[in-house]
């Protein structure tokens, strides 16, 4: 039997080993034990410190002009699934087979699969109001200027009260961006809509900007670099301002590859054009197109070095539409419902909670904080009057995220 319960010591015939410290015989095992605890922890505190940094280096903000929430959350309307009411050329069988399912998430995907089964179960996207997710715009007016402008500055601007108002008057994040040492000439913004030219101030801003049909490759293009101008010149133009999203992907994926911006803004304009024609089926055929150039967007990021597992893209809406058989064709003060938008985020730095029900509401005015802060900057410390980031869609580890 063992004395107290103890378990018998065991002595090995071969002596351990000891070394000699101040004439007394020291054991190197319980040194040796501590040692490697001491490593462990060390590398395990590297390990945490790693995963705790951020890791967003670039950030492409992407605005599909006039994309109602309805259609992101809820897919194709069938009340404007008709010629009456959705003024479609056709048939509406064919529109059907191509949008129409019975089930919402199924619709809503089939819509925009990018976003639902990447960006949804990757990222968050905010705006579901059915599920009391609320975003809107603060600007009260509810186009596209004062939109962009609240977006860019982080505040309303009341004296922006037209599309046609000209030069901005305040600095966009992009413009504060450019002023910093780390980004100065490494940011561009790329548009359908030539008002950009007049939104980011160009003549002060001196930012990279293709917009509207200018050509997009100057100086010795290529031979497949001037088909594309060609179809700049030579393509039939639905208005003088808007060029259509597809001859815009072309150049936009060539300057990606060739030089590589760390924040960088992509607007597609299509979708509201074809709203405010009265074509629901262009509508849709245009959101489902412009999901589609967002993925090649996000993929051919994902293949470069540089963008790789550091790039966080912010998409959303400058502004909503009116609800209604009529209604859903315009947006403004007098069409209720065109203040409510939505907002998506996807990135390393974004938790991934996918779509988000019973939070509080959000605005347009928060999204030049949320960009300067994935790039690690604290764009409110210089423009005070800017609303706060989402604290959501920031990781605790930006130091700018307002609620850690």
């Amino acid at each position: 039997m063992l004395a107290h319960g103890r378990c018998p010591i065991v002595r090995s015939s071969r002596a351990t080993p000891s070394f000699k410290q101040k004439g007394t015989t020291v054991n190197r095992r319980p040194l040796a034990l501590a040692t490697i605890i001491t490593i462990s922890v060390l590398l395990f505190a590297t390990f945490l410190s790693a995963q705790s940094q951020p890791k967003t280096r670039n950030v492409v903000l992407i605005v599909i002009d006039g994309l109602r929430w309805q259609e992101v959350f809820t897919g194709a309307d069938p009340s404007l699934l008709n010629s009456e009411h959705g003024g479609i050329w056709g048939g509406p069988e064919r529109l059907k087979r191509e949008f129409w399912r019975d089930d919402v998430n199924d619709r809503r995907k089939t819509l925009l699969p990018f976003l639902w089964g990447v960006v949804g179960q990757k990222g968050q996207i905010i705006g579901n109001q059915t599920k009391g997710s609320i975003a809107r715009v603060t600007n009260g007016m509810a186009f596209s200027y004062p939109g962009y402008n609240e977006m860019l500055t982080g505040s309303p601007d009341p004296k922006i009260d037209s599309n046609e108002f000209g030069p901005n008057p305040n600095t966009t994040v992009f413009e504060w961006l450019n002023k910093q040492p780390e980004f100065h000439d490494k940011l561009a913004v790329f548009a359908t809509w030539s008002t950009f030219k007049d939104i980011f101030n160009i003549p002060r801003s001196h930012l990279p900007i293709q917009v509207g049909w200018d050509l997009p490759y100057r100086g010795s293009p290529d031979p497949a670099q001037r088909l594309i101008n060609d179809l700049y010149l030579h393509t039939t133009k639905l208005d003088e301002e808007d060029v259509y999203d597809s001859l815009q992907q072309v150049p936009l994926l060539d300057y990606i590859r060739a030089n590589q911006p760390r924040a960088l803004f992509v607007g597609y304009g299509e979708a509201d054009n074809w709203a405010h024609s009265g074509r629901y089926d262009l509508v849709l055929r245009s959101v489902h197109d412009i999901d589609h150039f967002v993925e090649q967007l996000w993929t051919t990021m994902q293949s470069l070095p540089a963008y790789r597992d550091q790039t966080t893209f912010i998409i959303t809406a400058d502004h909503g539409r009116g609800s209604g058989l009529v209604e859903w064709k315009d947006h403004g003060a007098k069409q209720k419902g065109s203040e409510n938008i939505w907002i998506a985020v996807i990135g390393p730095d974004t938790p991934p909670l996918g779509e988000r029900s019973n939070i509080g509401a959000v605005t347009q005015s928060q999204l030049a904080a949320i960009l300067a802060c994935f790039l690690g900057k604290d764009y409110r410390r210089d423009v005070p009057a800017a609303a706060p980031a989402i604290a959501e869609v920031l990781s605790k580890a930006l130091p700018c995220n307002p609620g850690y």
